[in-house]
């Protein structure tokens, strides 16, 4: 399976208008999940929710590739 690049966020049952109205929410879900955490508190949320979606894609391949582009432009 390749890496899924384009806009791909959805909610069952919804409906959206934008193709960035479903990022936008789940963004706005981050942020909220983040709400009056420390820094340590943030970083430890940020680790467990990686490892809990790298868990759920499952493919390892897939997760290097994307872990390269993620790191591409960045130092």
């Amino acid at each position: 399976m390749p890496l899924q690049l384009q806009p791909h966020l959805a909610e069952a049952g919804q409906r959206y208008f934008r193709d960035f109205t479903p990022g936008d929410d789940f963004y706005e879900s981050l942020i909220e999940a983040h709400r009056d955490l420390s820094d340590e508190q943030s970083d430890m949320l940020n680790a467990k929710l990686i490892l809990i979606l790298a868990n759920q894609v499952g493919d390892i391949g897939l997760l290097r590739e994307a872990l390269a582009l993620a790191r591409e432009g960045i130092g």
